[in-house]
């Protein structure tokens, strides 16, 4: 047996020999909890027993299991933003409750930056994780006006924006490829719009948020950063709504309500699009034939079988235009997902999803030739949560997903339609999980388990072999369907959680994860030409052990918060590029990738004011992320392209009454690392810059401050309205988004730097409105 067989085996017997002998006369309290006005299921309620605060959390589908001795109790129902419930059961059989929370007036007169209870960060065992409300992101001013969820995160200790603008983000001095982002369970493969000023997230669709920087849980895999968790909304199952906003560049609207008379169904639809070009071209900015605009549409349908069943149909369509009538570019994703929920007993419960996710990339050259270029995804998961007490709840599951690559194909017309074609890709990622999670004790808690993970290349197509010096010295012809290359990973996940006091909690985690997906890109950001690859002989599945400690307390009732964490992380099969590579089209690009180590570590610092007419939070943090390659840098420690010593974000939120708030954040961060020429020389009377070391330079330092002011319409009673005034980068700062060199205009021979800014101050206004 391998070695890995006896690691599954003594971690079940570990499970098994932890478990709880059930006292005889115990029996479960079970069910759903859910908005009252809208049906919406409520994410992360507490179900607790009031004389002893003993309870447990609602799943990502409202569901909540209980199990207590044969007695009677006063079970208490909460959820920030929604009114108590209080009802007193004599639990003498297993007893299905469901539970409506009706939302709480005093959310009118203060602010709420999270939907967990008020000391979840020192009862919950999780640690490097956030969670986001989406009433939070109303509050926060961004770039054009428009509410954006990575723009919020940014602002987050240890999750930096990767350039000014953009929607790509860096975790832990991670590349923008390590995140996954999950909507609704499907894959986004590029998170931006509009080369990216915006996410293709419209807040009005969605309802949770969870981001995951270290202590990721077993049921997520195939990325070594971090995890973005995204749940749209179901949809209102009592009444007929809709919802939107007009702006300066784009404008959006939400449809919801129930399908038939007895709330068993419900739909939502969603719709945004931008009018960048219009403007741009009415005032004389651009050509009259420019395109420039984006669009996405989200859409959920979900009905409810009966007590025991439910069904959610929900998908995402975005696609960006940009260029001219015979010249441009697209890009765009779609995903498709179809997920069963079922009860099979009071302490069993089961999801089971099918997913489609599709990006896709092209290039109108001209007339004649086209280019495109993208992933495909088709997968299937299997999740059960096993509540065996509220001290101990076991998880565990399956998944597998067929990954089809097009890294370029190069359609030209007048060639009889030949295709010059990188080759077509294919590979299959399974993974099983368990976790479980135990508490030990009052003060102690433990969550541990392990992901087993599988990668298959397949043909058709040849496999190459490259010696030292990119020479290729062998080439082997797959047929469809025969395998290629196998990898094999597991990764262990363990957190812990030591209550010091009841507002002192001391916390650690360690994660194993692997990745088997790589992303070709020159660039900082997210572009939409970055191309996606799977491992393969040449290019080895990137793995990462990440082991993080933190120190959490509340002070004043638990409205202040304080958490600093430290972490360690250690990377095997890091990528860089040869100098001068050439991504696009490259058939040879696996002979220029280069491998080796890599490292970051760093402290994070948060301080939060969670509740009232004023709140916010400051978070700083200190890092450092390095690459270590034989073949670059002369085989040293070099700075990754995301690597930040300094990160700070102050973000503050007052509201002086029912109708009006005023919001401000303000970030500073350190320039990112960068290959700048350290001299030049001449040669056939041209200057050609000479490089040294990789990544050996800064970019000048970031700071900016944004605004925006918040003004409810007079309350009506079917029709609310709201303006956002914001001003973006406040007082003028011309932040460098790139710097070039070249020959002085006014110097011949010698060479010169130039500053390029994407902006100044920016104002933008919004109309919002609810009916």
């Amino acid at each position: 047996m391998k070695k890995s067989g006896y690691v599954i085996i003594l971690i079940l017997l570990s499970i098994l020999s932890f478990s709880q002998v059930q006292a005889q006369h115990s029996f479960t309290l079970n069910g759903v909890i859910t908005d009252a006005k809208t049906g919406e299921d409520l994410i992360g309620a507490s179900v607790a027993v009031f004389e002893s605060g003993f309870g447990t959390f609602s799943n990502n589908y409202g569901f909540y299991s209980l199990t207590l001795k044969k007695n009677t109790y006063k079970i208490v129902v909460s959820y920030i933003g929604y009114q108590t419930l209080k009802k007193e059961i004599d639990l003498s059989k297993n007893t299905k409750l469901n539970f409506l929370l009706n939302p709480s007036s005093e959310q009118l007169s203060e602010i709420v930056v999270n939907p967990e209870k008020r000391d979840a960060n020192i009862t919950s065992i999780n640690m490097s994780t956030e969670r986001l409300n989406i009433k939070q992101i109303e509050y926060i001013p961004v770039l054009f006006g428009e509410k954006d969820i990575l723009k919020t995160i940014q602002l987050l200790p240890g999750i930096s924006t990767t350039s000014e603008g953009s929607s790509g983000f860096s975790v832990r001095g991670g590349s923008v490829d390590q995140n996954l982002i999950l909507l609704d369970e499907a894959p986004i493969y590029s998170a931006s719009h509009l080369m990216g000023f915006f996410s293709v997230f419209n807040s009005d669709a969605l309802k949770d948020i969870s981001v995951y920087k270290g202590g990721i849980p077993a049921q997520f895999g195939g990325r070594i950063s971090s995890v973005l968790d995204i749940s749209m909304r179901d949809g209102n199952s009592k009444k007929f709504s809709a919802s939107g906003g007009i702006g300066l560049i784009s404008s959006r609207l939400t449809m919801e309500g129930p399908i038939g008379k007895n709330e068993k169904t419900s739909f939502i639809v969603s719709g945004r699009r931008s009018y960048a070009d219009w403007v741009a071209r009415g005032g004389g900015f651009v050509e009259s034939d420019m395109i420039l605009y984006f669009y996405d549409l989200n859409a959920k349908i979900n009905h409810k079988i009966n007590d025991n069943n439910r069904i959610y149909m929900s998908g995402y369509l975005g696609k960006d235009k940009f260029g001219y009538e015979k010249m441009g570019t697209d890009w765009g994703n779609t995903t498709a997902t179809l997920r069963w929920n079922h009860i099979w007993n009071s302490k069993l419960f089961s999801n089971t999803t099918l997913i489609y996710s599709d990006y896709d990339y092209g290039f109108k050259i001209t007339d004649e030739a086209s280019m495109s270029s993208g992933i495909e995804d088709y997968k299937l998961k299997q999740d059960f949560s096993l509540y065996k007490t509220p001290d101990n709840t076991l998880k565990f599951g399956f998944s597998t997903t067929l990954h089809i690559f097009n890294p370029g194909k190069l359609i030209l017309e007048d060639v009889e339609k030949e295709n010059l074609l990188m080759e077509r890709k294919q590979g299959l990622e399974s993974a099983v999980y368990f976790t479980n999670y135990r508490k030990i004790n009052d003060k102690l808690s433990l969550d541990y388990g392990l992901r087993l993970s599988m990668f298959n290349q397949f043909g058709e197509g040849w496999q190459n072999t490259f010696d030292n010096n990119n020479n290729k010295t062998d080439s082997v012809w797959f047929n469809n369907g025969e395998l290629m290359q196998s990898y094999f990973e597991y990764e262990p996940r363990m957190s812990a959680s030591y209550q010091l006091a009841d507002n002192k909690a001391l916390k650690m985690s360690y994660n194993r994860t692997a990745q088997y997906l790589h992303l070709l890109s020159n660039s900082t950001s997210s572009q939409p030409t970055d191309t996606w690859i799977p491992s393969t002989n040449n290019i080895k599945p990137l793995t990462a052990g990440q082991f993080a400690i933190g120190y959490f307390q509340n002070f004043l009732n638990n409205k202040y918060e304080f958490a600093v964490e430290s972490y360690y992380k250690r990377l095997k099969n890091v990528t860089d590029y040869e100098d001068g590579t050439d991504i696009l089209l490259n058939e040879a690009i696996e002979s220029n990738i280069l491998s080796g180590d890599g490292r970051t570590f760093g402290l994070e610092f948060l301080l939060k004011k969670k509740y009232g007419k004023f709140n916010g939070w400051i978070s700083y943090t200190l890092s450092r992320s390095e690459k270590k390659i034989d073949e670059i840098n002369a085989g040293k420690w070099y700075p990754t392209k995301y690597d930040k010593t300094h990160d700070i974000s102050v973000v503050t939120a007052y509201k002086i009454n029912k109708r009006i708030y005023l919001s401000a954040n303000w970030v500073y961060y350190t320039g990112n690392a960068v290959t700048f020429p350290s001299g030049q020389y001449t040669y056939n009377q041209q200057i050609f810059p000479y490089y040294t070391e990789r990544n050996g330079y800064r970019m000048p330092n970031y700071h900016r401050l944004d605004l925006n002011f918040h003004l409810d319409g007079k309350m009506e009673k079917r029709f609310e309205t709201s303006w956002d005034f914001s001003i973006y980068n406040a007082y003028n700062k011309y932040n460098a988004y790139t710097i070039i060199f070249g020959e002085s205009e006014t110097q011949t021979g010698t060479t010169e730097a130039t500053k390029f800014s994407l902006f100044g101050i920016v104002p933008s206004v919004t109309w919002n409105f609810n009916f």
